[in-house]
């Protein structure tokens, strides 16, 4: 078992309705990969709900870079948006969504992340990680294999 990073977040998705859906969705961080991160998006936001969550994996220093240039040539994009804002859109075969989140949130799990492998340190052992502190809790579930979901569609 790896040290795991979860947080609860808001996502704001932005489509060209006056206003923004919010949804509840989990950023993770998991040791054992530890040059990725995922976010969990509930599966109500899937075009097809019967898959069940939807999960986005892309590199922690992706979305460190966006939080303040843009950042992002490939399936994930992400850049500031004013002082308090982070935009990721996500690109898939089923096309492209646009989510908002506070920037705050983002800073705050990046710098619980690091805290547990700092940047530069994650290809060294990544199986001792010492003690267990108040940023990081032990998953007893299984590792999910990363996939990108459908994105969130847009109403």
């Amino acid at each position: 078992m790896s040290p795991l990073v979860e947080q609860p977040a808001k996502a704001r998705i932005v489509t060209d309705s006056p206003h923004l859906r919010t949804v509840p969705v989990t950023l993770r961080y998991d040791g054992a990969d530890p040059l990725a991160l995922r976010i969990v998006f509930p599966p109500e936001v899937s075009q097809d709900r019967d898959r069940g969550e939807v999960v986005w994996a892309f590199a922690r220093d992706l979305l460190d870079a966006g939080l303040r240039m843009p950042s992002g040539d490939g399936d994930v994009q992400v850049w500031p948006c004013g002082r308090a804002q982070t935009v990721v859109e996500f690109h898939s075969p089923d096309g492209v969504a646009v989510v908002q989140f506070d920037s705050a949130a983002l800073r705050r799990f990046l710098r619980r992340s690091y805290a547990m492998v700092p940047a530069g340190q994650e290809r060294h052992d990544i199986h001792d990680f010492g003690t267990e502190t108040e940023l990081t809790r032990t998953s007893t579930e299984p590792t999910e294999p990363a996939r990108a979901g459908s994105p969130p569609p847009h109403t």
